[in-house]
């Protein structure tokens, strides 16, 4: 794991690249209080925010996932999407505090 990875792992506040989708996610569920409203409302921000910070965490990763497995294929294509799949949770999992 880099120095800068495993800097990024001390920290609880998002990354410099996903701190304003968290603050416009914060501010969707200030204004929405009803949980079925919400859920509809901030969902795409929601999303951008996921995909924001596992790009940020594993880009390798999910860039793997996104070209691997973004249509169907052949035997091979699908086999290599789980594998990157997996890599990305493994990734993942590496930035998870211990329970």
């Amino acid at each position: 794991m880099s120095e800068a990875r495993a800097a990024e792992k001390d920290h609880s506040s998002p990354p410099l690249e996903c701190a304003s989708l968290q603050r416009a996610l914060r501010e969707c569920y200030r204004r929405m209080r009803d949980e079925l409203q919400r859920e509809i409302a901030c969902r795409h921000l929601n999303r951008k925010l996921a995909e924001c910070l596992v790009s940020t965490f594993c880009p390798d990763e999910a860039e793997a996932v996104r070209s691997l497995c973004s249509s169907a294929g052949t035997a091979l294509k699908r086999s290599l999407c789980r594998n990157a799949q997996l890599s990305l949770s493994v990734c993942l999992e590496s930035y998870q505090e211990a329970n």
